[in-house]
């Protein structure tokens, strides 16, 4: 009994979306709008977070310690620092290391190279290069090596000078995100605005079918089941023409992506996402389809 009441809610709804192509068509332009928006930030977000992470990776703090501070003390605080959750790595590297890429990195500067001779000896410092997590984490580990029993060799911290490097790919992250939350937002508002119109002219058109289930003793769950099915329905529909619109541009312009993030394959990730992304506008598009149409009953249909 229960599957042939399901197939007769299925039915019904079909016909519903059937019955007004207009609104029905216009509501499936705006969903497949929405979840276009929605894919586009969840490929944006990919391709921001390989970046965020490229540039992570070139960003670190260092702790540069006192002339006469001995290596194992050094290393006792690598193994502290590595301790915290909120440490990547901490590399270590010596006077002599250091010494030997400022040489390479000036190697075609000759006053620089001359300079260096003349002073007679090393002049630089051994230090820990520190990488976090987190870009906020570099704070407290900063704090932390200030603070902490270590604070007597170091020489100094060059924090504040990478700080404004660090802040401003945190900011970056975070206002593509709100960007593209709230573009997602305004369409999925959209949808429910149309969806709401559409469910209720479903209903207008649907007054005297209503009336005779009513008259037969039909239950309010299949009354109001062809609605939920029809706004379902939009939602499947949208969630497979969207999947299939972004196959071809993502492929073309996969090339153009990769030369401005070198590493970065925006097809690879399409597809390799491919049922992730399916997923989510399957939950997008029937989850605001079914919304819609629940609201619009609730304000239209006294069942």
């Amino acid at each position: 009994m229960f599957f042939v009441s399901l197939k007769r809610i299925a039915r019904y709804g079909y016909q519903s979306f059937l019955r007004d192509k207009g609104s029905s068509m216009a509501l499936l332009f705006i969903m497949v709008l929405t979840l276009s928006g929605a894919t586009t930030l969840f490929l944006v977000r990919g391709a921001t977070s390989f970046l965020v992470l490229a540039l992570e990776s070139r960003v670190d703090v260092s702790a540069y310690f006192l002339k006469e501070t001995p290596e194992q003390n050094i290393l006792d605080v690598q193994t502290q620092l590595l301790q915290l959750p909120e440490i990547r790595d901490v590399k270590y590297v010596s006077q002599e290391d250091a010494l030997k890429k400022f040489t390479e990195a000036n190697q075609n500067d000759p006053v620089i190279l001359s300079s260096l001779q003349e002073v007679g000896r090393n002049p630089l410092l051994a230090s820990l290069n520190i990488r976090t997590w987190e870009q906020g984490d570099y704070a407290k580990v900063v704090d932390a090596l200030q603070r902490g029993d270590s604070a007597s060799i170091i020489e100094k911290i060059d924090y504040q000078d990478r700080r404004p490097t660090i802040e401003k790919i945190g900011a970056l992250t975070t206002g593509i995100q709100t960007i593209g939350f709230l573009v997602v937002l305004l369409f999925g508002i959209a949808v429910v605005l149309v969806a709401f119109n559409t469910t209720r002219l479903a209903i207008y058109h649907a007054r005297k079918e209503i009336e005779v289930m009513r008259l037969v003793g039909a239950s309010n769950a299949f009354i109001r089941g062809p609605f939920f099915m029809q706004g379902a329905m939009i939602g499947v529909i949208a969630s497979i023409v969207t999947t299939l619109l972004f196959m071809v541009p993502v492929f073309l312009i996969s090339g153009f992506v990769e030369r401005l993030l070198p590493g970065f394959n925006l097809a690879g990730y399409f597809l390799s996402n491919i049922f992730l992304i399916l997923l989510l506008q399957l939950v997008l598009g029937i989850g605001l389809g079914v919304l819609s149409a629940a609201i619009a009953m609730r304000r239209y249909l006294e069942v």
